[in-house]
Order: structure tokens, then C-alpha cells, then sequence
């Protein structure tokens, strides 16, 4: 990965990011207890063609871990400041996961920012999310997560590593080995205090809180891809096509056998994939009078799927 770690600071927070290429920007947002790292089967391939800039989220990766607004809309705030301050007016966004979460309310925020959108196994499509996620968001959970971080949990469990994998991986299919070596990474305890409150602002005990689908018409001029994993089990996998149906006109690609993180699975195709969504459609122009309009008349161009069941109540006994 061609990109080495810059820091820049913003609103007094250090914000690390990796930059690098030439060539119409790319911003790649990565999702919950993640970092730019994340793109590293795929970064050095984009840059050959564009400006790639992949941060580290706050509260994530190097950047700094204050007690803060871990929202998505404040992350949103973040991507346009760092944005403004990189010198970069617009940019196509590709967001994995919560990441797409944060890319779908920049493009609702800061329209005029945003040329084109990429959605890789979003979240902000529905409840549904990996148990580990709504455990995390019931009160107890700050020293229960410390308690498993430990030193020596985290040494049995990179024992355990390939066992886990062969066996299952604790419902996390194909991704377990990654996801796991991530929670390592929730030891320390500002990691781990940044993900407490991003997730407690994305969900609750019944599953994720957050949603575009009510506001997936005003995408009806935006270019937008959604790339899903068959065997996603982070996010259930079908809410890859609940976005696409949710966004009028988008595209959607999902990789067979692949789980939640596609651009690890096949990275060849992913990147392939985003420079043919690049070069096959033209950047959003953005019109205030027609965004007005829009938002006026407020109805969906098209159906919004049917929203699914909660998932079962989880409560602090478990």
C-alpha cells in the first residue's frame, strides 16, 4: 500500500489519512473499528487512475479518540472538512459498511460535494446486524468489552484463530480471521470508548437505528453502485438489494461466496468494478432548485421495500 499515514489536524483532533494518485479523488470511507488499512488490497489500483484519499475515521485507526459526536452525521462533518482542507471540492465516495452509512449521509448533507456513490455492504439499510453489535449497545457492555480485550482473552484468542475459522467463525463466515484481529485492536481503551459510542449512536439492543431509506428519492440524480457478499453475515446480505431498490437508477453487483468485506474477497473485481462505474457515468450535477423540488414533493420515486421484523428483543441478561 503506497499510501503512508499523513496526519492533519482538524477542529484540534489529529486526522490521519492516506492519499496518493492522480486523477479525478476518490474518498474511501471504511466502517466500524476499522481503518484506512482496510482498502490496502485495492488502494494502490485506484490511485493509478485517481486522487485516492482514505482516512481513518475519528475515534479510529491513528486519529485521535476523544470523548466526542460519534454519529454519522458528525462523521459526515469530517469527511467535508477534511475534504475542504486537502483542497478538494468534489469526489466520488465509496463506503464499506458503517462507512456506507456515513458516505449515504454525506451525499443527504453536502450534495454538492458528491460526483457519484458507492455502497459496499451498507449499513443504514434495515436492523439487521450481527449480535456481537446490539450486545455492544446494552449497559455493561464498556467492562464486558474490557474484560474479553484482555491480554490474556486476546492471547487465547489468537490461538484459537484458525480453529474458529475452520469451524465457523462465530457466525462471521469468511471475514472471521479479519474481524477478529480487529477486535484485538478494541484493547485500548480509547478504541474501545470510541466504539462503544459510535455503535450506541447507530443502534440499540434491537439492531441498527440508522436509515436513508426514507430518503434514498433524493438519489434519483446521484450515479450509485451497491456491492454485497452472499455470505455476509456482519449485515444480512440482502440488504445489498434493499439498498438498490431503495436508490432509483443504481447499480448493484454482488460477489458470490464473498462476505462483508468484497474488496478483500476479489479486490481485481472491486477495483474494476469502481473505474467502469467512474468512466461509464457522468459526475452529479448538483441543482438547489431541483433539490427543493424534490424535497417538496417528498414522495419516493420508487417503492421502498417492506421494512423487515425487528430482530428479537436482546435484553442486559442477554
Amino acid at each position: 500500500m503506497n499510501g503512508n499515514v499523513r496526519f492533519i489536524e482538524v477542529h484540534g483532533y489529529r486526522r490521519a489519512y492516506r492519499m496518493a494518485g492522480t486523477g479525478p479523488p476518490v474518498l474511501l470511507i471504511h466502517g466500524i473499528t476499522d481503518s484506512s488499512g482496510t482498502w490496502a488490497p485495492v488502494f494502490d489500483a485506484l490511485a493509478e487512475h485517481h486522487t485516492v484519499i482514505a482516512p481513518d475515521l475519528l475515534g479510529h485507526g491513528e486519529s485521535a479518540k476523544p470523548r466526542a459526536d460519534y454519529a454519522v452525521a458528525a462523521y459526515a462533518n469530517g469527511m467535508r472538512d477534511l475534504l475542504s482542507v486537502l483542497g478538494i471540492e468534489r469526489a466520488t465516495v465509496v463506503g464499506h459498511s458503517l462507512g456506507g452509512g456515513i458516505a449515504m449521509q454525506f451525499a443527504y448533507q453536502f450534495p454538492e460535494k458528491v460526483e457519484r456513490i458507492a455502497l459496499v455492504c451498507p449499513a443504514g439499510m434495515g436492523a439487521g446486524v450481527h449480535p456481537a453489535f446490539r450486545l455492544a449497545t446494552i449497559a455493561g457492555a464498556g467492562p464486558a468489552l474490557m474484560a474479553v480485550t484482555s491480554w490474556p482473552v486476546r492471547t487465547a484468542v489468537r490461538a484459537v484463530i484458525p480453529l474458529v475459522t475452520a469451524v465457523g467463525g462465530l457466525g462471521l463466515g469468511p471475514d472471521a480471521e479479519y474481524v477478529l484481529r480487529l477486535y484485538g485492536g478494541l484493547a485500548e481503551s480509547g478504541a474501545r470508548n470510541a466504539f462503544l459510542r459510535t455503535i450506541r449512536a447507530a443502534a440499540d439492543r434491537r439492531g441498527q437505528t440508522i436509515t436513508m431509506l426514507d430518503r434514498g428519492y433524493l438519489a434519483a440524480h446521484l450515479p450509485t453502485l451497491v456491492i454485497g457478499g452472499t455470505r455476509d453475515t456482519v449485515i444480512p446480505s440482502g440488504h445489498a438489494t434493499r439498498a438498490h431498490r431503495a436508490f432509483p437508477g443504481s447499480r448493484i453487483e454482488i460477489f458470490t461466496g464473498a462476505g462483508h468485506f468484497p474488496h478483500h474477497f476479489d479486490p481485481d473485481r472491486f477495483v474494476t468494478l469502481i473505474r467502469q462505474f467512474i468512466e461509464e457515468t457522468e459526475p452529479a450535477a448538483y441543482d438547489p432548485l431541483r433539490w427543493q423540488r424534490t424535497l417538496r414533493r417528498g414522495s419516493p420515486l420508487v417503492a421502498l421495500p417492506t421494512p423487515e421484523p425487528d430482530p428479537p428483543m436482546m435484553t442486559e441478561q442477554g
